[in-house]
């Protein structure tokens, strides 16, 4: 027999016999769903997208009895099953034709105990649509201090399903709950009462019957108490507010910036430093070729660009759950609707905008945190606008360019970089809310959870999740960008230069000093770099679109640095250097800006003048040339469609705000 708190009341059919067993894990929005989830599943967890859908679902072995194990299914947070949105659909159709791998043999329903009669509306829909349930009475220690005393045996002999009383957080309680779910899927149907809602009732009719079964385990008298926290209230007056709740919001996610730009430095250094080492350790062992340019030049070098923001999103997701654990992450989305919402975003889109910053991979990603699809989409759309770090490079030489010896002027533009894409980012949000994606944002029905400590291994599990979907695409997608683009930028193969022969035959003549030999064989190397790149196909594309870029006053030296750029924006830097005579791994220092402040057209005009140099900057603030970023765009949002819009949107607008920039500086005079 189940433990008097996991009592099973029950009728006729029994459960299945035999093969893998199947458990859904239902719940509202901030019950401790997913803390329960991790609890029971750990790192036998693993994330899939539900067919169909790009709503993420996650599922794991959970051991219950003994050696026995089922397959738990993690549905997305729900208020109501009835409510039409994708993670309600979705929570339906598994209910009622069975998960991926097939059909639901038991529900677990996540109550919060200082919540119980909202929470009991989801109960409630759950017992009309499924023969076993077993409800989860999560945080009952909060409850006890709020002076909450729930009778556990009353409320399952009310509802007429197992209910056991647990802590999330702590794991308390998790061996009855699992004896009650191995109890629910051996065990006979469950017998329910006659007095549940119909079917089709309406919302009101449930939430009465929900009422009316917390008047029965619960002194309501206690609940009216426990529902005003002088502390808490306290705390949102402050949070919450629309003035001291910006600024604590701009404190809180000032040290999340901070925090992702410092702690994540050593291990992006060691990443790049094993990469390298790699790439030195293929070259060393595989015969020169193209097969080793291939491998160090292709792969692991391409690929090296990308992993290197794996600290960076592991730490980004392990914060923002914690905050979540917390409670503040739904008050600071609160505060944020109000400011968002007018130009046509959620609350919810400020995190993937701020965490866009570092780069825009984990901001698409992390608009996974908004409920609904048509704000996911318009979030995920202006993300990129947001100045990542792999722009810096780019605006340091640029801003470097136009400033040069006036360090001030140099600091303001290159803060009005960030401005300048936050507000493309706001006023195309509220483009796309007239043309694409028509409608204002819906406001957000958000409860605001309770404060709680949170729990260090929840947040882990999570980080661990987004590394490993990151991972994922940077050994498919990613990899296979970084092949393509290897193989434009090194064939065809050029003959050596005249130049660069001369330069080699006066190296090896005789009485040349062992310092100028080293310069003569640099400058020679350096020549034909330039001759590579400039004869390679992707020298030729530029060629053929200086054209096109003609307007903006580019050459074709710029223009190939600008078409090498949509595989990445700092290879902009490195492929400048090398055209310039400089190394392409060279660091952004005095002597390479010099270098590059001292290119000239084919003409002998110089390449970065001040309306070029303008122009060029507010191009790479607008447009969108990282390959890697619409490859997750387009997983995100399900299709090519949005992916092939972002890049025609933002090239476009850059294309024009460029073009205007060039042209109103040129008029000044600025353009020689």
């Amino acid at each position: 027999m189940p433990p008097a708190s996991a009592a099973v009341l029950s009728t006729a059919s029994p459960g299945p016999a035999s093969g893998t067993s199947r458990v859904a894990l239902a719940g509202n929005p901030n019950t401790g769903k997913t803390t329960i989830f991790n609890r029971l599943c750990g790192v036998r967890a693993r994330t899939s997208n539900f067919p169909g859908t790009t709503t993420t679902l996650r599922s794991g072995r959970a051991e219950i009895a003994g050696d026995r194990y089922v397959e738990v299914i993690d549905l997305p947070g729900i208020y109501e099953l009835h409510f039409e949105s994708p993670e309600g659909r979705i929570a339906r159709t598994v209910l009622a034709e069975g998960a991926p791998t097939g059909p639901v043999d038991a529900v677990v329903v996540l109550v919060d105990a200082c919540n119980l009669p909202r929470n009991l509306v989801l109960v409630g829909d759950l017992l009309r649509r499924h023969p076993r349930v077993v409800v989860a009475l999560n945080m009952v220690d909060l409850a006890a201090r709020r002076g909450l005393s729930i009778g556990v045996d009353a409320l399952a002999r009310r509802l007429g399903v197992p209910v056991v009383a647990v802590v999330a957080r702590t794991g308390q309680g998790l061996d009855l709950l699992r004896r009650a779910v191995a109890a629910a899927i051996d065990g006979p149907s469950q017998h329910r009462r006659t007095d549940l809602p119909a079917r089709d009732a309406s919302i009101e009719t449930v939430s009465a019957w929900a009422e009316g079964v917390v008047s029965d385990v619960l002194d309501v008298s206690q609940l009216e108490r426990s529902a005003i926290d002088p502390w808490t209230e306290r705390v949102d007056r402050v949070l919450t507010h629309p003035v001291s709740g910006l600024l604590f919001f701009a404190v809180v996610m000032g040290g999340l910036f901070w925090t992702l730009f410092t702690l994540a430095t050593v291990p992006m250094d060691l990443i790049e430093l094993t990469f390298a080492q790699l790439g030195s350790a293929v070259a060393a062992r595989v015969p020169e070729g193209p097969v080793r340019d291939l491998l160090t030049d292709g792969i692991i070098g391409g690929v090296a660009g990308t992993v290197v923001f794996l600290p960076q999103i592991c730490l980004l997701f392990f914060l923002i759950s914690l905050l979540e654990d917390t409670g503040y992450l739904a008050r600071a989305a609160f505060v944020m609707d109000r400011v968002l919402r007018r130009f046509g975003l959620p609350g919810h889109a400020f995190v993937p905008l701020l965490t866009a910053h570092a780069c825009a991979l984990p901001g698409i990603m992390s608009a996974r945190l908004i409920p609904h699809r048509r704000d996911r989409l318009a979030t995920i759309m202006v993300a990129p606008f947001m100045s990542c770090s792999a722009r810096l490079p780019v605006y340091v030489l640029l801003t470097s360019l136009l400033f040069a010896n006036r360090p001030a002027l140099a600091g303001l533009a290159f803060a009005g970089c960030y401005l300048l894409g936050a507000g493309a980012a706001l006023l195309s949000a509220m483009v796309f809310g007239r043309t694409v994606f028509k409608g204002a944002a819906r406001p957000m029905v958000l409860e605001l959870p309770t404060y709680k400590r949170p729990s260090l291994a929840n947040a882990l599990l999570s980080a661990k999740d987004q590394a490993l979907s990151f991972l994922r695409t940077a050994g498919t997608v990613i990899m296979a960008i970084c092949v393509v683009m290897w193989w434009l930028s090194a064939y065809p193969r050029v003959p050596a230069s005249a130049e660069a022969q001369a330069l080699r035959l006066t190296a090896a003549e005789a009485g040349v000093t062992d310092a100028r030999r080293d310069e003569l064989l640099t400058e020679a190397a350096v020549v034909e770099s330039r001759a590579a790149q400039a004869g390679s196909f992707a020298g030729r594309l530029g060629r053929a679109l200086q054209p096109v870029f003609a307007p903006l006053g580019y050459d074709w030296q710029l223009t190939l640095g600008v078409v090498t750029s949509f595989l990445a924006r700092e290879v902009f830097v490195s492929t400048m250097s090398v055209l310039v005579g400089g190394r392409g791994d060279a660091d952004i220092d005095g002597g390479v800006i010099d270098s590059i402040r001292r290119m000239s057209r084919d003409d002998g005009r110089p390449v970065f003048t001040p309306a070029t140099a303008a122009s060029t900057l507010v191009f790479f603030v607008l447009a969108m040339q990282c390959l890697p970023t619409l490859a997750v765009t387009r997983r995100e949002t399900g299709g090519l469609k949005y992916a092939a819009l972002q890049l025609g949107y933002m090239s476009a607008l850059a294309y024009a705000v460029a073009l205007v920039t060039y042209q109103s500086l040129a008029a000044a005079g600025l353009g020689h």
